[in-house]
């Protein structure tokens, strides 16, 4: 399989400077057709091939498209070993009992940590930096008659000092994953830059941090998993704000941001809502913080600021609380129940100074 990978970046490196120097000469590029027929009697598995030519022309046709909208994207690059991670298989080649059978590797034996069940239509082999392989596949599955979920609605607040604030005032701690292990990562860091670029030692020392990373990001997964399952089945409605992650880590706090795994999180609740009788909402960010659960007026905050304190109203409550209280009464407008069909209402409309526009995504 190594091997394959190694022929795999070779491959895409030919087909890359290939289709470079055809746009140099007739500014155009290698049609897909043509690109197909390149890539046969290449040693690798005839569709495997195939898949790795669609993905360099489709990722050639998304920076043209990008470039013609305006937008500033990069244009794809040649790869290293290093960088070659993956085989596909979209259709045939591979069949799965007691081990795994693929061409033209022959039988492989996995550890399967659950049965698979429907028709199983891909399959990806992938290695990880720190040489473990894994097998992936897709299945299609017949549609599933969703759960009846009888839990209350409820709104969340995600932030850093608490992972998730839930407006019925329950709090889930940040368990900040990196910071626990960041000072062994640092030391094996250090000890990877002491060694010889290009020796054997330096590459052990490259596999000892990547494993470290793995475990990190696994520690991370395991726990955004158990919560948001544990979320779908106690709730029937969840909001939480569609926050920007990506913008916001690039301005302030990304190291954390990031390994809080807001984006993980938001997409695990997501898919596993439908399946749990559960709907999730995504609100309008803005304002969040400074807007009042019980009144609706604007309070200016600051981070170090950690309470909410209305002038208005005399409100006075954890911020984190206060935002979560308010996600919830823009997710739930409308809805017989929820804070904002009651008194709370008129009082709210006419204490907001400035008026929030609501844009709410239900899955």
């Amino acid at each position: 399989m190594h091997g394959h990978l190694w022929i795999s970046k070779n491959l895409w490196n030919k087909l890359l400077e290939a289709n470079k120097k055809k746009y140099e000469e007739e500014k155009k590029f290698i049609p897909k057709s043509e690109m197909q027929r390149m890539v046969k009697e290449c040693g690798l598995y005839s569709q495997t091939a195939q898949v790795l030519s669609h993905r360099l022309y489709n990722s050639i046709k998304m920076k043209v498209k990008a470039k013609n909208e305006g937008k500033k994207t990069g244009f794809p690059r040649f790869k290293s070993f290093e960088r070659m991670k993956s085989l596909h298989y979209p259709q045939f080649g591979f069949s799965l009992e007691n081990k795994l059978k693929i061409t033209p590797f022959g039988e492989i034996a996995i550890k399967k940590h659950r049965e698979i069940t429907g028709r199983i239509k891909t399959l990806t082999l992938k290695r990880e930096s720190s040489g473990k392989w894994f097998a992936i596949f897709t299945v299609e599955q017949g549609k599933q008659q969703p759960k009846i979920n009888g839990g209350e609605a409820v709104g969340i607040d995600l932030g850093l000092k608490n992972f998730v604030t839930f407006s019925n005032g329950k709090i889930i701690q940040n368990p900040r994953h990196l910071k626990r292990w960041e000072d062994k990562l640092v030391f094996i860091q250090r000890e990877l830059s002491k060694k010889k670029k290009g020796g054997s030692n330096r590459k052990k020392a490259k596999v000892r941090v990547a494993k470290l990373h793995e475990k990190i990001a696994d520690c991370r997964r395991d726990f955004l998993h158990k919560i948001s399952t544990e979320l779908v089945n106690d709730y029937s409605i969840i909001a939480l704000e569609k926050l920007a992650s990506k913008e916001m880590s690039e301005e302030n706090y990304g190291k954390q941001i990031r390994d809080a795994g807001w984006n993980m999180f938001a997409n695990m609740l997501a898919y596993k809502a439908e399946g749990a009788g559960c709907k999730v909402v995504f609100v309008d960010p803005r304002n969040t913080t400074k807007e009042c659960s019980s009144c609706g007026a604007l309070v200016d905050k600051t981070l170090r600021d950690r309470a909410h304190n209305c002038p208005f109203c005399g409100l006075s409550i954890d911020r984190d609380l206060n935002a979560a209280r308010v996600i919830l009464i823009r997710a739930t407008e409308g809805h017989s129940g929820s804070n904002a069909c009651n008194s709370l209402q008129k009082e709210r409309d006419a204490a907001i100074a400035t008026s929030v526009k609501q844009e709410a995504l239900i899955l």
